[in-house]
């Protein structure tokens, strides 16, 4: 009797992925408890808030940095710590859903490692952009600028991809120009912030890190420049 190995009908999600979306489920379960009262007592109610004040990243906080040379680093940690704290459950599943679907397919390609700084840089990446194109107070909190980062590898990804083949490269930035398109609707209809600036600046951020971090990249781009 001949055993054939057994194929699981989804493949395994890549460690880091699982990783990221525990991490930002966990935060968002103590604040939901704790709003409900059954972590932490009666004070746990205002731990989000709390939280959204020591962590969210604010522009008007980098512009007094910038300006006093005062470079302080619980401030500068406000770059990768506002991608944990979301306003609301649902703002962080949301977040989740499009980690565990783009992460998969990026980790899948390019390992890891290469992922988890395509998301914290992409972060990072749409919070810079956020404080210097957007004069707002109202804080940036939540991961979709470095959910963006990761649709902007897989924009690079299929964007290379495409062009092996000799199709039309401007078809991978199809989802881009339809999920900015919808938020820019629904910001339009609904009123809203003007925080599609980060996610755009996010998707940016990793767009061209992929440059480097894709398989091949960073020796494509050597070459490149021996040529030159």
């Amino acid at each position: 009797m001949s055993s054939e190995p057994h194929n699981a009908p989804v493949n395994p999600l890549p460690a880091a992925v699982v990783a990221l979306v525990l991490i930002i489920i966990g935060i968002e379960a103590v604040f939901s408890l704790g709003a409900r009262g059954i972590l932490g007592g009666p004070e746990a109610i205002g731990w989000r808030l709390e939280a959204i004040q020591s962590y969210a990243f604010s522009g008007d906080i980098f512009w007094w940095m910038q300006e006093s040379g005062r470079w302080v680093p619980e401030h500068l940690m406000r770059f990768l710590s506002y991608i944990f704290v979301h306003g609301a459950f649902t703002h962080a599943l949301f977040v989740c859903v499009f980690v565990l679907a783009m992460g998969k397919m990026v980790g899948e390609v390019m390992g890891d490692l290469a992922m988890v700084v395509i998301f914290l840089l992409s972060g990072a990446g749409g919070a810079l952009g956020y404080a210097l194109l957007v004069s707002s107070p109202a804080p940036l909190v939540g991961g979709f600028p470095a959910v963006y980062g990761l649709i902007g590898a897989f924009t690079f990804l299929l964007w290379r991809s495409l062009a092996l083949v000799g199709a039309q490269q401007s078809r991978a930035f199809t989802l881009i120009a339809f999920l900015m398109g919808a938020q820019l609707l629904f910001g339009l209809l609904f009123g809203g912030q003007k925080d599609w600036v980060a996610d755009l600046a996010g998707f940016a951020t990793g767009f061209g890190l992929s440059f480097f971090l894709a398989p091949g990249g960073w020796a494509r781009i050597r070459n490149r420049i021996r040529h030159d």
